[in-house]
């Protein structure tokens, strides 16, 4: 029983990790897509929002990655299991809202974007809270 929990344990660091690599490999299409598909088609200003959402994009999935880290040798730490899951959302709503809002130049969804940036804020606390605590 006891090692069957730690196993259940032990794997949000490899969910974690998982999520992370999809993340930042996606970020890295997105650059991509960016920089060849869309620089010809959006404003400067459009791009501009575009390049900030990829950027935390991939730092915040280096973020996750080092999460998944982190949980390989604290497995039991529920605030480091947190911050992923908060990362996770931070990521969606943060850069997802960019996005959207650079693709479709629909300006209310800039208002949605700063709930990702607290998620992001949360998940950071949460990792340094979960580090320090024994």
């Amino acid at each position: 029983m006891n090692d069957e929990r730690n196993d259940n344990e032990a794997l949000h660091g490899r969910i974690f990790i998982s999520w992370g690599s999809l993340l930042a490999f996606l970020a890295v299409a997105a650059g991509a897509f960016g920089a060849h598909g869309l620089k010809d088609h959006l404003s400067e200003d459009l791009l501009k929002i575009y390049q900030t959402g990829v950027f935390y994009h991939m730092i915040h999935a280096l973020g996750m990655i080092a999460i998944g880290f982190v949980l390989q040798f604290r497995p039991h730490a529920r605030a480091i299991r947190r911050a992923g899951w908060f990362m996770l959302a931070g990521i969606t709503i943060f850069s997802g809202s960019l996005y959207l809002l650079s693709l479709t130049d629909i300006r209310w969804l800039g208002a949605i974007t700063p709930i990702g940036g607290i998620c992001l804020l949360v998940a950071w606390a949460l990792l340094g809270i979960g580090t320090w605590k024994r």
